[in-house]
C-alpha cells in the first residue's frame, strides 16, 4: 500500500513546536508553519512550506495535495478552515487536530474511508497522547462497514444507502449475518471478541434472511438482481481478490 502523503500545519509558536516534534518522527511529511516560524525547522529532512498571509488562503492546495493532514490548530479554527472544501467521503483526505499540549489526537474528517481514525492512532502513539474516536463502529469494537477487509483487497458492492442502512444494523446490535464463501479468513482485527449480534455463515443457503437485518456477504458469486431487491437496503457485498478465493 503507497504511504500516505502528510501535512503538519501549525500557525502558533507551540504549534510549530509539536510540528516539529513530530515532523522529526515523521521524516517524510510536509511541515506547513507561518514564514515566521520556518527557521524553527531547520535541519529537519522534512519538506517545509512557509506561507504568509491567512491559512485559510492555503487550504484550497493542502486539501488536494494530501492524503492526511494534522492540524496543531483549535478544533473550531479547522472546522472553519475546511468547511468550503469539503466533497464527499470518498474524496476528502483525513483530517486530525491536535490540542496544544498534544494530550489528544481528534479525527475530524474522513475517519474510516480517508483513514483518518487509523492515522489518529499511529500519531497518538508518536506523541503519547490519547486518539479521541467518534465513530461509532470504533468506539463500539464492531465491524466498520465501509471499510472491511480493505487491507485485504476486499472491494465494496452496493448502493451507498446500503452501507448507510447496514452500519446502523450493526451499531445499533440488530442481528446482522456475515457471510464469508471467499477470501482471506483474518478479516477481524480488533483486540475484542466478535459482537454478539454478528452471525457467521458459510454459504447464504444456511441463512434464514428473516431473522437479520442486514447481510454481509463476502464471495464471488454473481448475485442475481432479484436476490438484491429481495434484501433491498440491508445488503452489502464484499469482493477479495480472485487470487485470495
Amino acid at each position: 500500500m503507497t504511504a500516505p502523503r502528510v501535512a503538519l500545519v501549525a500557525i502558533t509558536k507551540h504549534g510549530a513546536a509539536r510540528a516539529l516534534q513530530l515532523g522529526q518522527q515523521l521524516p517524510e511529511s510536509s511541515i506547513i508553519v507561518a514564514e515566521k516560524f520556518a527557521s524553527q525547522m531547520q535541519g529537519l529532512p522534512n519538506v517545509i512550506q512557509a506561507y504568509q498571509g491567512p491559512l485559510a488562503a492555503q487550504m484550497a492546495n493542502i486539501f488536494v495535495a494530501f492524503d492526511q493532514i494534522v492540524f496543531f490548530v483549535s478544533l473550531g479554527a479547522v472546522v472553519r478552515l475546511i468547511a468550503p472544501h469539503l466533497k464527499s467521503k470518498d474524496e476528502d483526505p483525513g483530517v486530525l487536530v491536535v490540542d496544544d499540549a498534544a494530550q489528544f489526537v481528534i479525527p475530524v474528517l474522513s475517519g474510516h474511508v480517508g483513514g483518518a481514525n487509523a492515522y489518529a492512532e499511529q500519531v497518538a502513539v508518536l506523541l503519547g497522547a490519547v486518539p479521541v474516536l467518534t465513530t461509532a463502529s470504533d468506539v463500539g469494537k464492531t465491524i466498520p462497514v465501509d471499510i472491511l477487509g480493505r487491507e485485504l483487497g476486499w472491494q465494496v458492492e452496493c448502493p451507498k444507502i446500503n452501507i448507510t442502512r447496514v452500519s446502523a444494523a450493526v451499531v445499533n446490535e440488530e442481528p446482522v449475518a456475515f457471510v464469508q464463501e471467499a477470501g482471506a479468513r483474518n478479516w477481524w482485527t480488533r483486540s475484542t471478541p466478535l459482537p454478539h449480534n454478528i452471525v457467521l455463515f458459510d454459504c447464504i443457503e444456511k441463512v434464514d434472511l428473516a431473522r437479520f437485518k442486514a447481510v454481509l456477504w463476502v464471495t464471488q458469486r454473481n448475485i442475481e438482481a432479484a436476490v438484491w431487491e429481495q434484501l433491498s437496503e440491508r445488503l452489502v457485498v464484499y469482493r477479495p481478490p480472485l487470487d485470495s478465493v
